[in-house]
C-alpha cells in the first residue's frame, strides 16, 4: 500500500525549538543569512562560507530536517531556499536583538548554568 507523507503545522514550541537548534550552529548560522539574502546552489554556498561540502551537505540536511530551507529541482541541479520569506525577517528581527549583548562577553563567561 502506498503512502504520502503530509506535511503538518509544527506547534508553537516545536517551531521555536527547531529553529534554536537550526541557529546553535554558526555554520548554519551563515547559511541561513546567505539564503535569506537570494536562493543558491550548494557549491556556491560551500565557497562563499568557506567549508567542504560534504560538510556543508550535513548542515543543509539539519535545515531541512528543521523545515528551515527547501530544495528546488534546477535542471540537474538541486537550489536551496528558505522555507518561507518571513524566516528572513525572523532572521533580521534576531540579529537586531542580538546586538544589545554584551560584546566583551562571551557564553563561556556567563554563569555556570552556561547560559549567554
Amino acid at each position: 500500500m502506498y503512502r504520502r507523507s503530509v506535511l503538518t503545522a509544527a506547534s508553537d514550541i516545536e517551531v521555536l525549538a527547531r529553529f534554536g537548534r537550526a541557529l546553535a550552529d554558526p555554520i548554519r548560522c551563515q547559511l541561513l543569512l546567505a539564503l535569506r539574502d537570494a536562493p543558491a546552489y550548494p557549491s556556491d554556498l560551500a565557497d562563499k562560507i568557506g567549508v567542504s561540502r560534504t560538510r556543508l551537505s550535513n548542515h543543509l540536511a539539519c535545515l531541512r530536517d528543521c523545515g528551515l530551507v527547501v530544495t528546488v529541482p534546477d535542471g540537474r541541479r538541486t537550489r536551496y531556499e528558505l522555507a518561507d520569506r518571513r524566516l528572513g525577517h525572523a532572521l533580521d528581527d534576531l540579529r537586531t536583538a542580538v546586538v544589545a549583548v554584551e560584546t566583551d562577553r562571551t557564553c563561556a563567561d556567563a554563569d555556570d548554568k552556561g547560559c549567554c
